[in-house]
């Protein structure tokens, strides 16, 4: 069994007790997840089985969506509604012309400060270990992009946004950071994501739903194929003597194609790669002087 099942994992659960439930269910070990969701947290989960965890690399590289509620006045140690409030402001005032002007600042490339309560290992540590211990330990800036930031309401308390980020992103750290620019603080209220690459809430499936499929022996109904997770990558097909040259990991030249790459091609440029059958194959590179190389082979 492979493939990728869009999971709405529901709030209360980490994202490795979907996995856990998963691998019972499947009575597979080989499952994985492209993107940890906070336990409070909900939405797309993409959870990859058997060979499918070949393709979590790529997915985790895709772009996600969020929508999340934050509330304005009040700061939290974990940035969420579960912490402890370390401020609170009783009496402010922010418009909505204010609050737009800063979500614009927040758009496009920056660094951002991963929280303290993160998975993220400090010294062979998890940082939310450390944090629990009251610990608190100086974080490297990461590089992220906020591709897109809109208001979705807002009251003048709370504000709902809709955010489409790259990996790494820690949507807490930006709603707590947005409450900063407008000096009042903020925490993030409810989180939900709505997107993974091609992923996308309305298609995802709950728990409940996959055990029933799974019982009826219908669980084809939401298996995706391994290329569905890489449709953020351009496509290439070679010739029909090329079929078993490809299956083995062997380069492309760019003669044995049946593609026609009318338009310019960097070194680096990743492309799904299917035999003249159809058939997906794997992700190879362009390398140089017109050949392709294979960064991952999936048959």
């Amino acid at each position: 069994m492979k493939g990728i099942i869009n999971i709405l994992k529901p709030p209360g659960m980490t994202s490795f007790d979907v996995i856990f439930c998963c691998r019972k269910l499947f009575g597979i070990k080989k499952i994985g997840h492209a993107g940890t969701l906070d336990p409070g947290a909900a939405g797309v989960l993409t959870i990859c089985i058997g060979r499918a965890t070949k393709v979590v690399p790529f997915l985790t590289e895709t772009h996600k969506d969020y929508r999340a509620e934050m509330e304005f006045g009040t700061e939290t140690t974990t940035l969420d509604a579960f912490g402890e409030v370390t401020n609170r402001v009783e009496d402010f005032s922010i418009s909505e012309e204010e609050v737009r002007g800063v979500l614009e600042e927040f758009k496009g490339e920056m660094e951002q400060i991963p929280p303290m309560y993160s998975a993220i290992r400090y010294k062979g540590k998890r940082l939310y270990e450390l944090a629990r211990q009251g610990k608190k330990v100086e974080r490297k800036p990461r590089r992220i992009t906020i591709y897109d930031l809109e208001m979705v309401e807002f009251d003048g308390k709370k504000l709902t946004i809709d955010v489409e980020c790259s990996k790494g992103t820690y949507i807490r750290t930006l709603c707590a950071d947005i409450g900063k620019r407008l000096e009042v603080g903020a925490y993030m209220s409810f989180l939900v994501r709505t997107k993974v690459g091609e992923f996308s809430l309305d298609k995802a499936v709950t728990l409940e739903e996959l055990e029933f499929l799974v019982s009826k022996n219908r669980i084809g109904e939401v298996l995706e194929p391994l290329d569905k997770a890489l449709e953020h990558l351009r496509a290439i097909q070679v010739k029909s003597e090329f079929d078993k040259p490809i299956s083995n990991g062997v380069s492309i030249e760019w003669d044995y194609l049946v593609t026609d790459l009318n338009y310019k091609v960097a070194v680096g440029d990743k492309f799904r790669v299917y035999n003249s059958k159809g058939e997906f194959i794997g992700v190879y590179a362009y390398h140089q002087k017109d050949i392709f190389k294979p960064e991952r082979i999936f048959v």
